[in-house]
């Protein structure tokens, strides 16, 4: 366990549990946990989840925005359900993207679980975009992530960032009800 490791773990919490609660400030806490986790990830020799780290970054930015002047004529972005047609499309891009990230991972570098990377790495981009649109839905993708995260971290040895995707996983238990709660009373806080 490092220092990095236990910023990562404490900068994510906090990113996420803002979320939950659709306060803006996620986005830039959550820019000091990409950081914080693209250095932790390249010591694990997780070379997806490193570059996922990049690609948040940019998504962090973008869902900042987004947020705050992303609704009707500027006003701040409400919660809504993802349209069905757009599920369906990142479900089926989702599995051929794992698929094929995994073969490279595979093939190019020493990633250590390169199927179980390439997965998790996916779907975690589908999650944060969605969050971005705060598309109710990205808590169920969320879900799912989560699990095959505190697995993968365990078996890597990684326990504190473990432990953090148990408690995201809460999170994201915790954020499905309110952001739901939410939506049945006009899509904010």
């Amino acid at each position: 366990m490092s220092y990095l490791e236990i910023v990562g773990v404490v900068s994510g919490i906090v990113s996420v549990w803002l979320t939950t609660r659709q306060n803006t400030w996620c986005w830039p806490v959550g820019l000091v946990n990409v950081a914080v986790y693209g250095m932790v990830f390249q010591g694990a020799r997780l070379y997806a989840d490193m570059v996922l780290q990049g690609v948040y970054a940019a998504l962090a930015a973008w869902g900042w925005y987004r947020w705050l002047h992303g609704g009707e004529g500027g006003a701040p972005l409400r919660i809504s359900r993802t349209p069905g047609p757009i599920l369906a499309i990142m479900a089926a891009a989702g599995l051929l993207f794992s698929f094929g990230l995994g073969h490279f991972l595979e093939r190019a570098t020493a990633d250590a679980v390169p199927f179980w990377d390439a997965t998790t790495t996916t779907f975690s981009l589908a999650a944060t975009f969605m969050q971005t649109r705060k598309w109710l839905e990205n808590w169920i993708v969320w879900i799912a992530v989560d699990i095959g995260l505190v697995a993968k971290y365990a078996w890597s040895g990684l326990w504190p960032t473990s432990g953090l995707f148990c408690a995201f996983l809460g999170l994201a238990v915790l954020g499905l009800f309110e952001w739901r709660r939410s939506l049945r009373s006009g899509g904010t806080s």
